[in-house]
């Protein structure tokens, strides 16, 4: 003997008498305990359809909208942003031993050290130094904070990439942008709360898992913008079809998916979807006047570089973000280097000076124009790698990855700028001084997002899962 448990798909889909039975008592217990919970106050009797409707965050905020800046591969913080005299002074000799061991994908810790590949200048009213790789971004020292202190967990790419982006080395954990727009939900209901613009020359190592949603519903991944014409994929109406006709395909599919969703079974991944369509046939009006960049002023288009072939790619995504900030976006993560990016074995001249020309200067009118329209004090820009890279040669001319020791910095959104925080050691192999591990990082980001980042929790496999795991603290000193 069978029963019916509902429609699933305009269809009958029988079930067993111990599914019905199941089904019909837990429906009960569930009404109980909902009556239970809500009385309590535990839940809200008008909880909200929309899982991307704005929410309140723990405190006020500082910050508003995150822009992430990854630089792809391991920016070296040597050549950029760390100036180590002693490693000009001691270049070409073997490291002292009394810096003792420590961990390399290769044996290069018998190598030679390397001195900085470009002089060190002091910029701004606070006299920050900065390398001559870098000419445009020195020139907003005073906005940003520098961590001087970082370092990681791991010495190889995916798991470095995975742990700067959702807090793990492993594959498979909720990403700092899910992590944000499920705190926090979106500030527009006609663009994407999360969006993730890929370098075209191919995706960092260890790929789409570094913006996904993990164990959070799926509706909080990341979505991907890319370049040219159709930067998001099949939006366009198809010819021949109306509006009308759109909205009636899009109201038809949504409603056999939620008759399907009526069985009482979570799956995250179809209520994701039905968002998703409803989403898409907003953004069909709205995305396309966001991401053109027609009405743009001719001095705007300089500032980031698009009128140079070497800087008009990168600085076109740069320009994208802010659009987007402006648009209510509510996290945008903008990489900079395709599958290898600033991974410098060898040749590492040519390497960080290609990819320091790309980006200087997109990266210095992004903050340069942020500030000039307001928006620089409710947007926090965040600009980092997975790692470093060590101060000793690989080969003759190249630099092995470096998680013991790194630079990142904060610009905007709540953050005191014009300081240095933290330092590595005399040739910038390891964390030394006031020492900023991932999570403390992320931590700072939640903070300034209005979140205590030991509340911002999911529930799953029985534990209250969250992006710091179980450590992290704020990086008090960068608090403006």
């Amino acid at each position: 003997m069978s029963f019916c448990s509902g429609p699933v798909f305009g269809s009958q889909q029988p079930a067993s008498r111990r599914e019905f039975l199941r089904r019909a008592g837990g429906g009960f217990g569930l009404l109980a305990l909902t009556s239970l919970l809500e009385r309590d106050g535990l839940i809200a009797a008008n909880a909200p359809a929309n899982p991307l409707a704005a929410r309140a965050p723990h405190f006020a905020p500082r910050a508003r909208n995150v822009i992430f800046l990854f630089m792809s591969g391991g920016p070296s913080h040597v050549d950029l942003f760390d100036p180590k005299p002693d490693l000009i002074r001691l270049a070409g000799q073997p490291i002292p031993e009394s810096f003792g061991t420590f961990k390399t994908r290769r044996n290069v810790s018998r190598n030679k050290l390397l001195p900085p590949l470009r002089p060190f200048r002091r910029h701004g009213q606070s006299g920050i130094e900065v390398s001559d790789f870098l000419p445009h971004i020195a020139e907003h020292v005073d906005d940003f904070c520098l961590l001087r202190g970082c370092h990681g967990d791991s010495v190889t790419h995916p798991e470095s990439v995975y742990l700067m982006n959702t807090g793990s080395i492993l594959m498979g954990r909720a990403s700092l942008g899910a992590w944000a727009t499920y705190g926090l939900g979106t500030e527009n209901q006609n663009l994407p709360a999360f969006v993730v613009l890929p370098d075209p020359g191919g995706w960092p190592k260890g790929g789409a898992p570094a913006w996904g949603n993990g164990y959070l519903p799926a509706t909080y991944q990341g979505t991907i913008l890319r370049g040219g014409e159709s930067p998001i994929l099949d939006l366009n109406t198809p010819q021949g079809i109306s509006t009308g006709q759109q909205r009636a395909t899009v109201d038809f599919v949504n409603q056999l998916n939620r008759e399907h969703l009526r069985t009482g079974d979570e799956n995250s991944e179809l209520a994701a979807r039905i968002a998703a369509y409803e989403l898409a046939f907003r953004m069909q009006s709205h995305a396309p006047e966001v991401v053109s960049l027609a009405r743009e002023t001719t001095a705007t288009r300089q500032l980031y570089g698009l009128d140079q072939k070497v800087t008009a790619e990168f600085g076109t995504r740069c320009l994208l973000a802010r659009r987007l900030v402006e648009a209510g976006v509510r996290f945008v993560q903008v990489y900079c280097g395709d599958t290898n990016g600033w991974d410098g074995h060898s040749k590492m001249e040519e390497n960080h000076s290609k990819l320091c020309a790309q980006s200087d200067q997109p990266v210095a009118g992004l903050l340069k124009d942020l500030k000039a329209r307001g928006l620089l004090d409710s947007t926090l820009v965040v600009w980092g790698g997975e790692f470093g890279r060590m101060p000793m040669s690989e080969g003759s001319d190249g630099r092995d990855h470096n998680p013991h020791g790194f630079c990142m910095w904060l610009a905007g959104g709540g953050v005191k700028g014009g300081q240095v925080i933290g330092a590595t050691d005399a040739v910038g192999l390891r964390a030394a001084e006031d020492k900023t591990h991932v999570h403390d990082i992320h931590a700072t980001i939640l903070h300034l997002l209005g979140f205590d980042h030991e509340r911002l929790t999911f529930r799953h496999d029985g534990r209250d899962q969250r992006l710091t795991d179980v450590a992290g603290n704020v990086i008090s000193k960068a608090l403006a």
